[in-house]
């Protein structure tokens, strides 16, 4: 591949985009994100600098800057709760990332472009916001290509659709093949199974983001009731919550469930690991996920570091960096994607 490019990652949190571009090999010269509790886990997995700025208001000079190739590779994932299912809110502001990232591609124009996000994007605000991300890009002569993609199509233990899209100033450019179909999706016994055996509350004694939250007594009894695949719907009556009792609330299938052993898991959410908040009860253990669970089933390799040794521990803030990253093995596929771009349209 062409040593002329080179990728800057905007909104990179802890580095799930670009660490696919990093396994693929490619010159990564900087990430961009508001949230400085992200430095060191982008850093030290990823052997490049976290730039700690509001995207909103860096100049697009001080991010055409941090590129050291000739040509420009520029990626990122705005921030999604703005816009996702679970976020009906239209005062949430963080769709303006996104018209932040239109505005850093009209000025510095880099030849490929890939923004993954919610597939709810498509239809905010009547679908205002990506249309008007799209005009930007067609103005500026993109050959533009996006899609609705579920995760689990390329390596990742996880039913996570996303909108992926690729852009390029060279030519045509396209996602590649998915490389896993249901006869070999990874599940979460491939992806878990080897992990120590602890308990809720416990931490492991080999890794410390191995580590689950403490049940109350009530909730203990709740997920010893329920089946590997169940949920709340399988408990004895005097365990229901009086919520899940009304007609309102017999739709809420998937809390207090348990993941199931042969399956890919649920989409991973910032509260992953509260036994209450989804599917996210182990499958056989009787707790709820832990971190390193987490970490994994979003495909990071298990020796991702999370952990600033310099830092107080904070279970929440990694729950929350995990569960908004970008899945490291859909970030390769889009890796891929590229490097085949630029293969095919080498000069």
């Amino acid at each position: 591949m062409s040593d002329n490019f080179s990728v800057v990652d905007l909104f990179c949190g802890v580095g799930g985009l670009t660490h696919g571009f990093y396994l693929e090999e490619f010159k990564i010269d900087a990430g961009v994100d508001f949230d400085k509790s992200c430095k060191y886990a982008y850093e030290v997995n990823n052997l490049t600098k976290f730039i700690h700025e509001d995207l909103t208001i860096l100049s697009s000079e001080e991010i055409e800057k941090l590129f050291s190739g000739k040509r420009k590779i520029l990626v990122g994932c705005a921030p999604c709760q703005a816009f996702s299912q679970y976020n009906k809110n239209d005062k949430n502001d963080k769709w303006k990332l996104v018209y932040a990232f239109g505005r850093i591609i009209d000025k510095i124009k880099p030849e490929i472009i890939s923004m993954e996000n919610v597939p709810q994007l498509k239809t905010y605000m009547n679908g205002k916001v990506f249309d008007d991300f799209l005009n930007i890009l067609k103005k500026n002569n993109y050959h533009i290509e996006y899609q609705i993609v579920n995760a689990q199509l390329y390596g990742v233990p996880q039913r996570r659709n996303r909108l992926i899209l690729l852009a390029s100033r060279i030519g045509e450019i396209k996602l590649i093949e998915a490389t896993h179909n249901q006869n070999n999706y990874v599940t979460v016994r491939d992806s878990i199974l080897h992990l120590p055996e602890i308990h809720d509350g416990e931490t492991c004694k080999t890794d410390k983001l191995h580590r689950a939250r403490k049940l109350t007594i009530l909730n203990k009894k709740r997920i010893k009731a329920t089946p590997e695949g169940g949920s709340w719907k399988d408990w004895k009556k005097n365990l229901i919550l009086d919520c899940h009792k009304k007609e309102t609330g017999k739709s809420y299938g998937s809390v207090y469930g348990r993941m199931k052993w042969d399956d890919v898991s649920p989409t991973l959410t910032t509260q992953c690991t509260g036994y209450g908040n989804g599917r996210y009860g182990h499958p056989e253990q009787d707790r709820a996920i832990s971190l390193r669970e987490a970490a994994i089933l979003q495909s990071f390799p298990e020796y991702y570091d999370f952990i600033d040794p310099l830092k107080p521990f904070t279970p929440t803030t990694i729950e929350k960096q995990i569960g908004n990253a970008v899945p490291v093995r859909l970030a390769q596929a889009i890796a891929k994607s590229i490097k085949k771009h630029i293969q095919d349209f080498h000069d």
